[in-house]
């Protein structure tokens, strides 16, 4: 292999920086709280390798003086990391250099989105718009393996939204390094001339225990995660997706069955059917960089990755499945409230499907149609709920949100669902969550619905339990089969929590009334009222086998709207974790 010179003064400058590296070098230490970065555009072209030999990191943005956080309090950390930034016309470029003793670097090459928490690993935050509701996770291996996920602040980590970017890593001889490029057209970021964005870098160690570094020092008493990132300037006349693409697929396919009774007057014959085969397609259309509009026809989904099994045993209630199609993570965040009233599973296979997601400063609102083939329906009750398969139906999603403060927002919610041949639901919401008083955060949502029974007792007929169709609920006032009849409901949620240095207190009240029924979410829960509370207090050793013990207490009540009382519950716990040498997983 033959180098460039300018590839070996690369290699040299990397060389001096990791004499003596794979140990913090002496002195005093000072965390720095809320750093700030100028980046430039690329000096010259950037292959993604884990190599950093390429002239395009040459005046890239650079990020030391990693403080430890945890279980550190903003302490400096047994090793060092380097991080640099970049960028040009169509990719965010990041990279770390981590030194280390590459004998006890933990590494598994593994799927996507696996041992995030027990590997080594490096990871990229970025908060584009910089109001800390919405932001990405951007994780790499040394063996390069990606994990990555969409945080928001009413949603929390979110690991089954996949991005299209690209990563390499390499171990070497004091550690490992990484690199990153990331596509413009993957991200979601103001329409500005100059760009103003919260990032940070990351670095989990698991050693004696489960160490994490960072670029910006954190102070424990905020309980605002991407408010304690560092600000990154110097990112201009860059675009998010813009244009059309399209995503058609054909799939065709032929099927035959074995025909007659194998005897000598009636032999066994294969008969094939005629072939077939059906089209789809799929256009998105970057309107502006804050404007997206997306469409489907007769989408084919038989690439996304299946669903992990779940066990059923002993549950009496419906199963949660994460949501994977590429459709329908544009814009998921936007969708999340303290209930969870938006499923999009609950579109189970669509015809046609249409969204448009805007952004503008601090407002965001969503929009979603889909024409659903086969619609499924949870029934909920207050002991069990029942899946129900019924026809086509017509969904319509409006979601709208504004952000204010430090990690703050109102927003607003409506779905409604029409099957065909009678029967819907209706939804109506609004929320907020309010962070105050430097770490106090109240959360509250209320929720009105109203539900129109298809008049088809058949769909709820149960070959188990006859008498089903004819049970009832909320006092004997209506059945339980669809038979046409038509109600109210709600549910509501108060919280208030206060989240400080080493301690955590939450109280909590919930109810949803014995007729609430979300048809595009999933609820499947109803006639319940509950308070609950919860307490710990963090003690924390700095040295010694003992890392932390963690008291705590907890407890509340649950009951019907009739008044009897389903559960009542205090625990006491104690928790504590311990240093302990682990064995390296490099192989």
């Amino acid at each position: 292999m033959h180098t460039k010179p300018v590839h070996l003064v690369l290699l040299a400058l990397l060389s001096v920086l990791a004499a003596g590296a794979t140990a913090t070098t002496g002195g005093e230490f000072t965390p720095v709280y809320h750093p700030t970065m100028t980046v430039q555009a690329t000096a010259g072209e950037i292959k993604i390798d884990g190599l950093l030999d390429d002239a395009g990191w040459r005046g890239a943005g650079k990020a030391d003086n990693f403080a430890e956080h945890r279980p550190g309090d903003q302490t400096r950390p047994p090793v060092d990391t380097r991080a640099y930034l970049t960028y040009d016309s169509d990719f965010l470029y990041a990279a770390f250099v981590c030194y280390d003793d590459p004998s006890t670097i933990r590494a598994t090459l593994c799927d996507r989105d696996q041992n995030v928490g027990s590997d080594d690993n490096v990871a990229l935050l970025l908060d584009t718009y910089g109001d800390a509701s919405r932001s990405y996770e951007l994780f790499v291996n040394p063996y390069g393996v990606q994990a990555d996920a969409l945080h928001s602040n009413m949603g929390g980590e979110d690991f089954s939204y996949d991005l299209v970017w690209k990563s390499a890593a390499t171990i070497t001889d004091s550690g490992y390094q990484v690199e990153m490029a990331i596509p413009f057209t993957s991200l979601r970021f103001p329409n500005n001339e100059q760009q103003t964005w919260r990032v940070d870098f990351w670095r989990n160690h698991p050693r004696d225990t489960r160490r994490q570094y960072s670029w910006a020092a954190y102070d424990r008493d905020d309980p605002c995660w991407p408010c304690k990132w560092g600000t990154v300037t110097g990112i201009a006349d860059v675009q998010p997706g813009r244009g059309i693409e399209f995503l058609p697929s054909v799939v065709a396919y032929q099927s035959g069955a074995l025909l007659g009774e194998g005897s000598i007057e009636e032999p066994f014959q294969f008969d094939n059917a005629d072939p077939d085969g059906e089209v789809s397609v799929g256009v998105k259309y970057s309107i502006s960089s804050d404007v997206m509009a997306e469409a489907t026809y007769n989408p084919d989904f038989s690439q996304i990755e299946s669903d992990a099994a779940q066990i059923d045993v002993n549950s009496t209630f419906a199963l949660f499945y994460p949501e994977r199609r590429p459709f329908f993570q544009e814009g998921s965040d936007l969708f999340n409230t303290i209930f969870n009233a938006v499923y999009t599973r609950s579109i189970n296979n669509p015809e046609f499907a249409g969204k448009v997601t805007a952004r503008k400063n601090r407002a965001s609102v969503a929009y979603m149609v889909a024409r659903d083939e086969n619609s499924p329906v949870i029934l909920p009750s207050e002991e069990r709920s029942r899946y129900l398969a019924t026809g086509k139906s017509t969904s319509n999603i409006l979601r709208g949100r504004y952000s204010f403060g430090e990690n703050s927002g109102v927003g607003f919610l409506a779905t409604d669902r029409r099957l065909d041949g009678g029967g819907s639901g209706t939804l109506l919401s609004a929320d907020v969550d309010l962070y105050f008083a430097g770490n106090y955060r109240l959360e509250w949502q209320a929720m009105s619905t109203y539900t129109q029974e298809p008049d088809d007792t058949l769909l709820t007929h149960d070959p188990d339990d006859s008498l089903f169709n004819s049970s009832t609920f909320d006092e004997g006032q209506y059945t339980m089969g669809f038979d046409g009849e038509s109600f109210w409901g709600h549910a509501v949620y108060v919280g208030l929590s206060r989240d400080a240095r080493n301690s955590y207190v939450d109280v909590s009240y919930l109810e949803r009334s014995p007729t609430y029924r979300a048809d595009n979410g999933f609820q499947p829960r109803n006639n319940q009222r509950s308070g609950r509370f919860y307490g710990q207090y963090v003690f924390r050793f700095d040295e010694g086998l003992l890392q932390t013990i963690v008291p705590s207490i907890s407890g509340g009540r649950q009951w019907n709207f009739a008044g009897v009382e389903k559960a009542n519950d205090v625990n006491l716990s104690l928790e504590f974790s311990l240093r302990a040498a682990q064995l390296s997983c490099h192989s």
